[in-house]
């Protein structure tokens, strides 16, 4: 099952140092996730070869323009494409008044249909809910309104061991019954205990996604124990009180929110556009929890 995330952009407020505002592009069996759209997005996703077309849902964290800029602009360039298929879009709810405006004033009608629900930017809750995934919000602390997305893949059915169904002569009909952990009842009336027929799938993955917060351990038991983690770090620790006058988490904080939560990966990400360079960044998070990442634009993360 693939569950990977390829990062997009990755600094805060303006784009700088070849390095976009927050977008990323979440991978599950072949369909596409957006995690927020920020400014040139779009080039980004031509950059780095991730098909828009392929897009069935996006998540928006928050109405900060880094977040969300480069949406209109990409759901114009699908509609300007033929596409027909619907796009899910997950969002605070003002963002709706938005997308209205500027269709109603572009005299523009989608050639698709948008979904739009409205996140609740108060409490957690499960927003989706299909066949490979469970999404739920995270509720972060931000100057406005903001919220993470919790990523959980379903556990698979289990895997049937061909050398011994096919030993005993088991009824292909009988099959997606193994899967689901019942035992074998042969016609001579042995059972076979479904454990020596069928193993465990994989353990299910799940990815938290946490934008723009300041350090707040409101989240940390939602997030505990996920297989990565990818939490802003917009500043060193030596800029801690300008972090949180604008609500925003250091590169050392964000480093104990993944050890504190006993997470198994970190990505940090959200950059401020003075840093040229990010190995500060890197060294600072690292220092408390050593397997950190930065998120360079273009890298591909396997969950």
């Amino acid at each position: 099952m693939r569950f990977d995330v390829t990062i997009l952009g990755s600094s805060s407020a303006t784009p700088i140092y070849n390095r976009n505002p927050t977008a990323q592009a979440l991978n599950i069996n072949e369909r596409l996730y957006l995690i927020d759209c920020g400014e040139g997005t779009q080039q980004q996703m031509l950059r780095f070869d991730v098909k828009s077309s392929r897009i069935d849902y996006i998540f928006i964290s928050h109405l900060h323009g880094d977040h969300y800029l480069g949406l209109l602009g990409l759901l114009s360039s699908l509609h300007l494409n033929g596409r027909k298929k619907p796009i899910t879009l997950f969002a605070p709810p003002h963002l709706k008044e938005i997308i209205d405006l500027q269709l109603k004033y572009s005299q523009t009608e989608l050639h698709f249909p948008l979904h739009f629900h409205p996140t609740n930017t108060v409490a957690p809750e499960v927003i989706l809910d299909n066949q490979d995934i469970t999404v739920e919000t995270i509720i972060l602390d931000h100057r406005i309104p903001c919220t993470g997305f919790l990523f959980r893949q379903k556990r698979r059915l289990r895997k049937i061991i061909k050398e011994k169904t096919e030993a005993l002569d088991v009824p292909l009909s009988y099959y997606p019954i193994l899967k689901r952990g019942v035992d074998y009842f042969a016609p001579d009336g042995t059972t076979y205990p479904n454990v020596e027929l069928t193993t465990n799938s994989e353990e299910p993955k799940a990815y938290a996604y946490c934008s723009d917060t300041i350090y707040n351990e409101s989240y940390f038991k939602q997030i505990a124990g996920v297989d990565l983690l990818y939490h802003e770090a917009t500043f060193a620790n030596d800029m801690l009180d300008r972090a949180n006058e604008t609500y925003h988490t250091t590169a050392l904080q964000a480093g104990e929110v993944a050890k504190i939560c006993g997470v198994k990966k970190l990505i940090i990400g959200h950059f401020s556009a003075r840093y040229k360079t990010l190995n500060e960044l890197l060294e600072e998070a690292a220092s408390v929890f050593p397997n950190t990442e930065l998120a360079i634009e273009g890298r591909t993360f396997i969950i």
